[in-house]
């Protein structure tokens, strides 16, 4: 245990932090299954939808610092890389999966 009036306010403060951090890659992994789930479903408007917002929660939780700009970086390069393998395949069996889901 601390012994310091210093190391007491230190534990307490990275605590809050912890907990703090936590809550931001929550949002992110759910934001990130998100768009996993339009994928599944064969949407691509839904799925890029998703993906700004899964962006958008990687960008906050990267300047935040809860997760590295790197790895965010690297989440959203691997997402756009499936939402768009996801299009190449609708374009090439003719693209009416997409359409049907979305109309």
């Amino acid at each position: 245990m601390a012994n310091t009036k210093s190391a007491i306010k230190r534990i307490k403060k990275n605590e809050k932090r912890r907990l703090r951090n936590l809550a931001i890659r929550k949002t992110v992994r759910i934001a990130v299954k998100r768009v996993e789930r339009a994928l599944k479903g064969q949407s691509v408007e839904e799925a890029l939808a998703q993906y700004n917002e899964a962006a958008k929660a990687l960008e906050k939780a990267a300047s935040k610092g809860a997760i590295h700009r790197n790895k965010a970086a690297r989440k959203k390069s691997r997402l756009m890389k499936k939402i768009n393998e996801l299009k190449k395949a609708l374009a090439a069996t003719g693209g009416s999966e997409g359409a049907e889901n979305n109309a």
